[in-house]
């Protein structure tokens, strides 16, 4: 991403979608996903998949979902490319695209990790590739147990060097609901004393799954946008920059819908 697209914005490129993509987007899709996943699980459980094995496979995750004839868009790389510090990325949840994606728009720019539910660190094979990852765990039964994790681990790795991703959503949600995002991202950044980046997302070109959530239906009908906002400086309480966080999302949700 950072090499192929020098400007502001990235745009999926005319392609040409083979007939059994066209048929069967979810066969094509998953059994190259699951593929890009066996690979990296390997890697990791040798040592072996590091910061950059973590941008390359992510972004084959979005190739293979062009290759189905998904679109995507994003929107604010400038604002990535310069960057010169650690920040907060506080974005909203919308499916398991974003957590698979998400590291390689943002790793070639900088180094990043999740905060993640404990739970995708004991999933059978992906256990291996998000651990090798050093994400912040919360469990998610405890709110301030999960808060003091999440301030604490937080800011030791944004200090290091490392930016954080965080969906202050308690679960992964077709809208934006202002009462279930809280304010924990930007507690975080006022905390390490970094900035704090909007990130809206409409990933709902690949949905939740009845039985297993991160296995749902592939649309490739519904263009995938990403929007960086620009950084935060996060004063006082935060609660004007939690404001303008979750204006920034709703905003481009609703342009975008």
């Amino acid at each position: 991403m950072k090499y192929l697209v020098p400007g502001d914005i990235y745009r999926t490129p005319e392609r040409k979608i083979s007939w059994l993509a066209r048929l069967f987007p979810n066969l094509v899709m998953y059994s190259t996903y699951l593929g890009i996943v066996f690979r990296s699980t390997r890697m990791a459980k040798r040592g072996l998949y590091d910061s950059k094995a973590w941008a390359d496979s992510s972004l084959e995750v979005l190739r293979a979902l062009e290759s189905v004839g998904v679109d995507v868009a994003v929107e604010g790389l400038d604002i990535l490319r310069h960057l010169d510090s650690s920040c907060v990325f506080i974005g909203n949840h919308m499916s398991t695209l974003e957590t698979m994606v998400l590291p390689g728009i943002i790793q070639p720019f900088l180094e990043v990790t999740f905060v993640v539910k404990e739970s995708l660190v004991q999933y059978p094979v992906f256990k291996h590739v998000m651990s090798s990852r050093d994400p912040i765990l919360v469990g998610r039964v405890n709110p301030r147990d999960d808060l003091k994790a999440v301030l604490e681990g937080g800011r030791e790795k944004l200090r290091g060097g490392s930016s954080m991703i965080i969906f202050p959503q308690t679960t992964r949600s077709q809208s934006l609901d202002p009462e279930q995002f809280n304010t924990i991202g930007v507690k975080l950044a006022r905390r390490a004393q970094v900035p704090a980046i909007p990130v809206a997302m409409k990933t709902d070109a690949w949905g939740i799954g009845r039985i297993v959530k991160e296995f749902g239906r592939i649309d490739p009908s519904r263009r995938v946008r990403f929007a960086f906002g620009e950084p935060l400086t996060i004063s006082g309480s935060g609660r004007e920059e939690h404001e303008s966080i979750i204006e920034f999302i709703s905003g481009k949700l609703k342009e975008w819908n």
